[in-house]
């Protein structure tokens, strides 16, 4: 009975093992995607980086600065494209009453064949931007609404490459979204990170402007002598004197006297 149970038990054990180890053998997908924290940056969602653009256009964040595109239907015109991937701006800067004020990207129409008459025209704003992230390809894809309810303008696409390029595919007047494609190492993740300067690096300029500033008015106003244990430092007399002299004079006159008193002894 006993020689029986033990062969049921290791035939069981013989049936099972392989379903075990396909099982344990078998790793569960990364989860795709990118989590949207802000503007211009985005966490992924398998827990492998951060993607932040906030370093990769100009000095003023802008990616593409009134950039010449093709003007499509439209002749005799000229045709500029701005774009600013975390900044909100605005269209001129000094004029804020046209249609680009706080937005992400601005087309800019110059007619040549009516007096010289600019149009700007809002392409999208950062408020309910869309992240979607393809692990495949390494490229992060943003899309740009006009309004939180209207349809899709702008659809940007970041590559990681070791390359840096800008490119724009629209002609003004098409019903389809503007599309750009940026090349650049700072859309791979974890890359061009900005450092904040923290409560720390303050304290730490702080403490080094306090130890300058203590060593630059501490050899003006110590005199140094020597003794027979080596040489020491003391405070010069005047140092002392002037210090006395402010405290007697700011107790004993009030300011206005004071004021006057000065100025009679200057006449």
């Amino acid at each position: 009975m006993k020689l029986w149970a033990v062969c049921l038990l290791s035939h069981t054990v013989g049936v099972i093992a392989p379903f075990l180890d396909l099982s344990s053998s078998t790793s569960l997908p990364k989860k795709a995607g990118c989590i949207k924290v802000n503007h211009c940056k985005c966490i992924l969602a398998d827990g492998s980086g951060v993607i932040s653009l906030a370093a990769l256009g100009d000095s003023q964040g802008y990616v593409g600065r009134l950039k010449p595109i093709q003007p499509g239907d439209v002749p005799n015109s000229e045709v500029l494209l701005s774009f600013n991937p975390c900044l909100p701006f605005s269209e001129p800067e000094d004029f804020a009453s046209t249609d680009c004020v706080d937005v992400a990207a601005c087309v800019i129409v110059r007619d040549h064949t009516f007096r010289y008459t600019t149009h700007y025209i809002n392409y999208g704003r950062h408020e309910g931007s869309i992240f979607k992230y393809n692990n495949n390809v390494k490229t992060l894809t943003i899309s740009y609404l006009v309004h939180s309810s209207s349809q899709i303008q702008t659809r940007v696409h970041f590559h990681c490459s070791p390359n840096r390029s800008f490119s724009v595919s629209h002609r003004l007047g098409a019903e389809v979204p503007l599309e750009m494609w940026v090349d650049s190492p700072c859309a791979c993740p974890n890359a061009c990170n900005l450092e904040d300067v923290g409560p720390g690096t303050i304290l730490l300029i702080i403490l080094c402007l306090s130890a300058t500033a203590y060593f630059i008015l501490g050899s003006c106003a110590l005199r140094p002598f020597r003794t027979r244990s080596g040489v020491q430092i003391t405070p010069e007399d005047r140092v002392w004197c002037t210090l006395c002299y402010l405290f007697a004079e700011s107790q004993k006159w009030p300011p206005s006297w004071r004021h006057s008193f000065l100025k009679e002894e200057t006449l």
